[in-house]
């Protein structure tokens, strides 16, 4: 039905938000973030790699949703890259993310035919804007960082593009799984090939260091957005597309435990504004 949402729907988003945080964290961590980027698609090619064996190939219908969905997720970590090298994660994680919750509600109502109760929709606001002021709640916005926030906008846009690719490619097939896997596999080998160019063989050597954070980091990025396509397939995309971004409560904590960032009394009201946002989406 539109607007709803099971509870196996619900726990594998709350799921997806606390891997993709930490991945996402993991990415982060890395110093250099060319190497943290190609290091995490190395590891969910991997896995799709093997994957692939043991699914179907996804019917025609379907492969102009998963191409299409790979050039943007890999144009999203681009612009992720370039945000994260010039921003703060505890800024630029929630507003790529915040973004794209609002997005994807106004598209899917005014453009896939979907609906929202008045208080989911109520609701979709609230998250979007809860992860806002928590965007903006690291200090005042100056020129200096306006390239790290339009790369973080940038991301947004095009989380929210993906997302409705997949929502709808994903009911184009029969096995979910054999569409997480195909996509992940065509979009992995870009980004490493892109580093490779930059990089030469020098690449191979600044891999080795960071191998097992990156390649975990690519695992837990595959299992956190195949969590979320089941869940498109399962209910409501926009009630889907919020709900996963209450992972940023999670990169909150990490950002002022690992990384030094302040958490304040704003990040503290974004999320009790997220919260209540999250009762009215189920």
């Amino acid at each position: 039905m539109p607007g709803s949402m099971s509870t196996a729907a619900l726990v594998a988003v709350l799921t997806a938000a606390v891997l993709h945080a930490v991945w996402n964290a993991m990415a982060h961590k890395i110093p250099d973030k060319l190497v943290g980027f190609t290091l995490i698609n190395c590891g969910y090619t991997l896995c799709a790699a093997v994957l692939v064996c043991f699914t179907p190939v996804p019917p025609a219908a379907a492969w102009p949703f998963i191409a299409a969905s790979a050039a943007l997720e890999v144009s999203s970590h681009l612009f992720l890259l370039r945000a994260y090298q010039l921003g703060d994660f505890g800024q630029m994680y929630p507003l790529a993310r915040g973004l794209a919750p609002l997005l994807v509600a106004v598209a899917s109502v005014t453009l896939l035919g979907g609906s929202l109760t008045p208080l989911q929709a109520l609701g979709v606001l609230l998250v979007s804007g809860g992860l806002g002021i928590l965007a903006l709640g690291s200090g005042r916005i100056g020129r200096a960082q306006l390239p790290a926030l339009g790369a973080a906008v940038g991301t947004g846009v095009l989380i929210a593009a993906y997302t409705l690719v997949d929502s709808s490619g994903v009911r184009h097939t029969d096995d979910t799984l054999g569409y997480i896997a195909w996509l992940f596999l065509l979009q992995g080998p870009v980004l490493p090939l892109i580093a490779l160019a930059r990089r030469r063989s020098a690449l191979f050597g600044q891999l080795r260091p960071v191998l097992g954070t990156g390649l975990t980091g690519g695992a837990l990025s595959m299992a956190a957005y195949g969590l979320v396509i089941w869940a498109q397939a399962h209910g409501d995309v926009a009630a889907v597309a919020a709900l996963r971004e209450t992972g940023i409560l999670v990169a909150a904590v990490i950002a002022t435990l690992f990384f030094r960032e302040p958490f304040g009394r704003l990040r503290l009201v974004a999320g009790a504004v997220m919260l209540a946002g999250i009762g009215l989406l189920h």
